[in-house]
């Protein structure tokens, strides 16, 4: 919760726009993030010169041409992306035209109004590198926070306060090699203020990105603790992640069944061809943590699980075949046991007359 004394707020502001303000913790954070795969983010001058919308700025040529050429392109690009504008600062060794790329974590340096479409169309749609530029990877803990008061007063009151303490905190452990903070333009959701981004590579080694709302200096020290040195979501400021958000997560979970098959990926077509059931598989099986997956190769349909969808799948197909023969041999069983009956029956009476045969003689 928020202190009594924020210095880094004065108490008119705190008490309409801050950390004391009587929205706070008003709402559900969770799933307030839409689902999103990518986040690019351009550095571009300072929060004092952005303008509430800074994509759609006549004066601010180059945000608002690569915002234009994302949405332009938006159904030839493979994973929904993001886009960004964040303030570059000696600290984090960014300037102008700098673009940064989540999760690949690369960057790439000094784009400029004239390289737009070329950059969009071989980085972002074709993922390959760009033809004017080189890609540089980058490492550590990268921490973004929306301080566009221009756009709206809670973000601009709340985002400075924590970017002064986040810095101070990063001072004091020694961390400025490892976590870099930047401030950022408008991201979602100004009556979560204060918020925040925090990408990072995960214990897998994957890239993470999860966003954080109703933060106040006093959650910074936990966030560090936790989030940046062990990888461990702090989940009451949780407001969603890259790839999902909590809630999407919840119903995901529930339609697995307990041996962790999801009966979402798996989709089984049934072909009838000369009299024959082809199986083919439209999506990827069961798919565990890490890669694992419960089924073998997928395209040779080796997999014994699939054999027996296959071969449950065909006896369904012919169900008519199946009960004509079941009806003959139950018939054919039931003539045998009669001819059995009848002969077991002539023998008993031979044997019947022949006893009487021999006791009259």
């Amino acid at each position: 919760m928020a202190s009594d004394n924020l210095d880094t707020v004065s108490g008119a502001d705190d008490e309409k726009f801050g950390f004391r303000r009587e929205e706070m913790y008003q709402s559900s954070l969770a799933g307030t993030v839409s689902a999103y795969d990518r986040h690019v983010f351009l550095c571009y001058k300072t929060p004092e010169a952005w303008p509430s919308h800074l994509e759609a700025s006549d004066s601010d040529a180059l945000p608002r041409l690569l915002s234009a050429a994302l949405k332009a392109r938006k159904d030839d690009i493979s994973v929904k992306t993001k886009l960004t504008m964040f303030a570059g600062r000696e600290e984090t060794g960014f300037s102008d035209g700098d673009v940064l790329i989540f999760p690949e974590m690369v960057k790439y340096r000094g784009l400029k109004e004239s390289d737009v479409d070329g950059f969009v169309d071989d980085v972002l749609v074709n993922d390959k590198q760009w033809a004017s530029g080189v890609p540089e990877a980058f490492t550590g803990s990268h921490v973004f926070v929306c301080v566009h008061a221009s756009r709206d007063r809670r973000c601009g009151v709340c985002g400075p306060a924590l970017v002064q303490k986040l810095d101070e905190e990063v001072e004091l452990r020694g961390l400025k090699e490892r976590v870099f903070v930047s401030a950022c333009s408008h991201i979602g959701g100004h009556k979560y203020a204060g918020n925040l981004i925090i990408y990072q590579p995960g214990v897998d080694g994957k890239t993470t990105g999860h966003w954080y709302g109703y933060v106040t200096p006093e959650d910074v020290s936990e966030l560090f603790e936790l989030h940046i040195a062990k990888g461990e979501v702090v989940e009451r400021l949780l407001r969603g992640q890259m790839g999902t958000n909590p809630e999407e997560g919840k119903k995901e979970d529930e339609l697995k069944i307990p041996n962790g098959e999801d009966t979402k990926k798996s989709k089984v077509e049934i072909e009838e061809n000369s009299g024959q059931s082809k199986v083919e598989t439209i999506a990827g099986c069961c798919q565990g943590s890490n890669g694992f997956t419960c089924c073998r190769d997928e395209s040779s349909g080796k997999s014994s699980r699939i054999e027996n969808q296959s071969k449950e799948a065909s006896e369904e197909q012919v169900p008519k075949k199946a009960n004509k023969f079941s009806c003959w041999t139950g018939q054919w069983e039931q003539s045998e046991i009669l001819a059995a009956a009848a002969i077991i029956g002539a023998v008993a009476s031979v044997a019947v007359a022949y006893s009487l045969y021999r006791r009259s003689g």
